[in-house]
């Protein structure tokens, strides 16, 4: 049902940019849009994730600079089949992370330090296999293109009422509506196909790391640090919100039509749910990150019941 709404309404935003061209312009107005849209959408495809990562000064990472994140996201890639993503550090107090890249060959995951304090090991792993979910489903493309869409119908508007013809332009209370409802309308239908991919990537990274309960207690810790350390650069790149596991500008946010990410105690409560069905949770007895049952590619348990670990910023 997720790809299913997700794709009404990608429908519906390409139809909305249609017809605002039309309504500008008439049928050269809309041609007009469609060229607009084909090289705003190729520019985006392209250069995405360097845009992205470079706002928030991210810095690539690899065995030698980070060693247990970057083998925990090879081995989370080699658990879900996909190829291993490039490995980012964003200096940031706020905890977040998020993926970028067109298509899974070409990707990108960027953690703050702040999530690797907040975060114990396994927490962190849920984050990771959500990101990794993101690449998989490619909904790093799709929010990438819809972000695009929404941006590129503010400036349509722009354009064709300071620059459109005389005789295609529609009346001056029409273009008001125009500049208002059209931006508008392409905002809720860009943060709908966010809150739905994310649902899709928590029950996705939650088969991937083997126990939703880890992403569903990351999520908790992650609301929190958000409402508790803002992000300068996020609140100066409001446009890259909808990538983050959590909202960097409000850290939270109902379940609503005007929010980019769902409300979290009901991503919490989904996580909980899937975690029944795969019968696993807290405690003891359920797996650890570096030691599950059933062949996992982390490793076994030490003889004393206790998950190995190395030195690293967990502890």
């Amino acid at each position: 049902m997720n790809y299913i709404r997700t794709g009404m309404l990608m429908a519906g935003l390409t139809a909305l940019f249609l017809a605002v061209g039309y309504l500008l312009g008439g049928s050269g107005g809309m041609l007009l849009a469609l060229v607009f849209a084909a090289g705003t959408n190729l520019f985006s495809y392209w250069n995405s994730d360097r845009l992205a990562l470079a706002a928030h000064n991210a810095q690539e990472v690899d065995e030698r600079s980070a060693p247990e994140l970057y083998r925990m996201v090879r081995d989370l890639a080699a658990r879900a089949k996909m190829p291993m993503p490039r490995v980012y550090l964003i200096q940031e107090d706020q905890p977040n992370a998020f993926a970028t890249g067109r298509n899974p060959e070409n990707a990108a995951v960027a953690a703050t330090t702040g999530i690797l304090r907040t975060l114990t090991y396994e927490e962190l792993a849920g984050v990771m296999a959500h990101e990794l979910a993101h690449i998989k489903n490619h909904d790093t493309l799709t929010m990438t293109i819809t972000a695009t869409f929404a941006g590129a119908i503010s400036s349509l508007v722009t354009f064709g009422m300071f620059f459109g013809s005389r005789d295609n332009r529609p009346n001056f209370i029409v273009q008001i509506l125009l500049s208002i409802l059209a931006p508008m309308a392409a905002a809720l239908i860009q943060m709908a196909i966010s809150r739905s991919r994310e649902y899709e990537a928590d029950r996705l990274g939650g088969q991937i790391a083997g126990n939703p309960v880890w992403l569903a207690d990351a999520l908790a810790k992650i609301a929190a640090g958000v409402q508790h350390n803002p992000s300068e650069t996020a609140e100066a790149h409001p446009a890259t919100a909808h990538m983050f596991i959590i909202n960097p500008l409000t850290g939270g946010g109902m379940d609503n039509l005007f929010s980019t990410h769902p409300d979290t105690g009901n991503r919490i409560a989904a996580l909980m749910e899937q975690a029944r069905a795969m019968g696993v949770g807290r405690g003891p007895a359920a797996p650890s990150f570096t030691g599950q049952a059933h062949g996992s590619p982390w490793g076994a348990r030490s003889a004393g019941g206790e998950p190995p670990r190395q030195p690293g910023p967990w502890g």
